[in-house]
């Protein structure tokens, strides 16, 4: 771990958040000024323990078995039980990373002071994500309401030396993780496996690692737009200023101001503006602006709510003013919704890139060597490039759907309208993948497409993205797989990499990465 972070109950920034999702991610301390509030909610679930009315998940059973009173003796017990009984999720296991975000998710919602846990149970979550013990996560298992119950349970296991977690590259019994890394198992007290079991938590956490690399995507998206753009010498008049300015459309203006800046000096642009029939570009070029900037403007609501939910008390029942109150905080409606508007985001990214990759290769639009090869029939050249472009697009569209207006009853219908958060974020990480293979293979087209138009270069920035590319796939004049060019090209894409080809030169393009 790198750098140390306080974490401020109620305070995390998107920047912040991009720091604890970095690959070598910090170290955690928390914000001294919040203990206070932890102890004074912990002290009156105490006092609730030793009182006669009925407190929910203090001394009643959970969900439909809310009216059941239990003894006194048996209340450390019940959320022992609690935790192993609801661990039941299945799947491949969640990532290291987006655990290690799930970790601080809980541990900043718990030390907002709401939610009646001890000051030791909020420091057993910061020392696991500290010293690097991380919660073997199922990724299924969780229907968005209640809280992200099984998941959550697979991830506070550990705290009571229970389950299975990574440690230092391997899978081990928690127990065992606990004893090599100088932790102790806690012993759980009242309340205090319900708070962390209750929360939204999982899924706030994998829509915010999805939002992040969407913001790494969209910025490469941007490029390799401009970039096929010159390939194929298209108009920039539909950028012009004044045409956005007057629909208001914040992410459209933005994009467009974006787009005048990467082709700005174009050599390429500049040998075409006489003598040119064409009127007007296909769509895929020329609405640009109102296609990206739509998705731009999607991405910042999404934002505004993620940051929102990783600041959130988000468990049941929560203590104000000496008296605990039931509520439904653990729905996760928020997050779906958010995570369902992304995925639109991600699958029109990729869609509206597919188009212009088809445009590439037909010659009739491009006015480019079919299919981008200078020898057209013996070589196939970018035919089937294409092809795998446009079944990672159609697999988007199924994966679009929103989850959020599914609903399963759970819970003996006690939990009757949930939110289906979980996997709505979650279906978010192969949507990824797919349109960044899309934006890849756009960057290889649209840098073959520059190479027929040569000696005549592109803008400086776009030639930057060029030498990006031939650095890990030379120009293609004789068939040969691509699929290794493909491959980098998409590990670049998904790093940022593109966009860092660029650096912080264009101010234009910088306004468009998500603050």
């Amino acid at each position: 771990m790198s750098h140390k972070e306080t974490l401020i109950p109620g305070q995390f920034t998107l920047a912040q958040l991009r720091r604890l999702c970095s690959p070598t991610p910090p170290q955690v301390a928390l914000d001294p000024a919040c203990r206070d509030g932890i102890r004074a909610s912990a002290a009156l679930v105490k006092k609730a323990t030793e009182g006669d009315a009925a407190e929910y998940g203090v001394n009643t059973g959970f969900g439909k078995l809310a009216s059941t009173r239990i003894a006194r003796a048996d209340l450390a017990v019940l959320q022992l039980k609690l935790l192993r009984s609801h661990a039941v999720g299945v799947g491949t296991p969640m990532s290291e990373r987006v655990v290690r975000l799930i970790l601080l998710l809980k541990a900043a919602s718990l030390a907002r002071g709401y939610s009646g846990v001890r000051e030791e149970v909020v420091d057993g979550l910061l020392a696991l994500h500290n010293q690097g013990v991380i919660p073997v996560i199922p990724c299924q298992g969780s229907v968005g309401a209640s809280g992200d119950l099984a998941p959550l349970a697979h991830m506070c296991l550990p705290l009571i030396g229970e389950g299975e977690v990574f440690y230092k590259g391997q899978r081990l019994p928690a127990f065992e993780a606990l004893a090599k890394a100088g932790l102790k198992p806690l012993t759980l007290g009242a309340k205090e496996g319900l708070a962390l079991i209750n929360g939204t938590q999982v899924s706030a956490g994998l829509a915010i690692e999805a939002l992040l690399a969407t913001d790494r995507l969209f910025e490469a998206a941007v490029i390799s737009g401009a970039l096929t753009l010159d390939a194929v010498r298209g108009s920039d008049g539909p950028f012009d200023a004044r045409i956005h300015a007057v629909r208001g459309q914040p992410g459209q203006i933005a994009y467009a101001a974006a787009y005048r800046a990467l082709t700005a000096g174009s050599q390429i642009r500049a040998s075409h503006l006489e003598g040119d029939d064409r009127v007007q570009d296909p769509y895929c070029l020329r609405c640009q602006p109102q296609v990206m900037g739509a998705c731009l403007d999607q991405m910042r609501y999404a934002t505004e709510v993620l940051v929102r939910e990783a600041n959130a008390v988000t468990d049941n029942p929560l203590v104000f003013d000496g008296l605990m109150v039931s509520g439904g905080n653990f729905h996760a409606e928020p997050v779906a919704l958010a995570a369902d508007a992304l995925a639109v985001v991600i699958a029109e990214i990729g869609a509206i890139a597919e188009r212009r990759i088809a445009m590439l290769v037909d010659t009739v639009v491009s006015r480019l060597p079919p299919f981008l090869t200078p020898d057209p029939g013996l070589n196939s050249g970018f035919m089937i490039v294409h092809v795998t472009a446009a079944s990672l697009a159609s697999e988007n569209k199924s994966l679009a759907h929103p989850a959020s207006v599914d609903s399963l009853p759970t819970s003996a219908n006690q939990e009757d309208h949930v939110s289906m958060a979980t996997f709505a974020a979650r279906r978010l990480t192969p949507m990824l993948q797919n349109t960044a293979h899309i934006v890849a293979i756009e960057l290889l087209a649209a840098a073959q497409g520059i190479e027929f138009l040569r000696p005549l270069t592109s803008a400086d920035v776009l030639e930057a993205v060029m030498r990006l590319i031939r650095s890990v796939s030379p120009a293609m004049m004789q068939d040969r797989s691509l699929a290794r060019d493909m491959e980098a090209m998409h590990h670049l894409v998904a790093t940022g990499a593109v966009g860092n080809a660029i650096g912080t030169e264009i101010p234009e393009l910088a306004a468009l990465r998500l603050a």
